[in-house]
């Protein structure tokens, strides 16, 4: 008899789905939960991850301006929404530099709040349109998969990735 919590194969692909839907732990949550506690392939843990990923995207992109200006008119939303606008704001100097380029690399480096999430409100901050935002933000999310994925597997060291980055800033 299995044990009552176990997981099928089906619900680990569906949590590395919703992990990478996350906002907090997107690629860099999803790909290792699936690579070593579901025991996914990569080949097919990847595009799963990538699809969860990509799927807050446009609707994020296309909604955050109405339900920023709406929430900020609560004291605590406002307080939430100022904090991460401004957070996007100072960490996101390489898209004024680079522009799409930039908004490319801010997503694809799989640092803390970079990401998919982020992305959108930098574009959102920064009045990138729609059409020039989502293939950006879904390079990088290509560009944040492959490197989560070398790290995983040990092809490449988070500390050397961490530190070839710090000549980025």
């Amino acid at each position: 008899m299995p044990p009552l919590f176990a997981l099928t194969v089906a619900s680990q692909r569906l949590l590395t789905f919703l992990y990478a839907m996350t906002p907090i732990g997107e690629l860099r949550l999803a790909i290792p939960y699936a690579v070593f506690a579901a025991k996914l392939p990569w080949q097919e843990a990847v595009p799963i991850a990538i699809a969860g990923n990509f799927v807050p995207v446009v609707p994020v992109l296309l909604f955050l301006e109405y339900f920023s200006q709406r929430l900020m008119r609560y004291p605590f939303w406002n307080r939430v929404l100022t904090w991460a606008f401004n957070r996007t704001k100072r960490r996101s100097a390489i898209i004024e530099r680079f522009e799409a380029a930039g908004l490319v690399l801010f997503v694809g480096i799989p640092l803390p709040f970079t990401g998919a999430w982020s992305g959108c409100i930098a574009a959102f901050l920064f009045r990138i349109p729609l059409r020039i935002a989502v293939p950006c933000i879904a390079l990088g999310i290509l560009l944040a998969s492959v490197i989560v994925t070398l790290v995983c597997y040990g092809v490449i060291s988070s500390a050397f990735l961490f530190g070839a980055l710090d000549k980025f800033r």
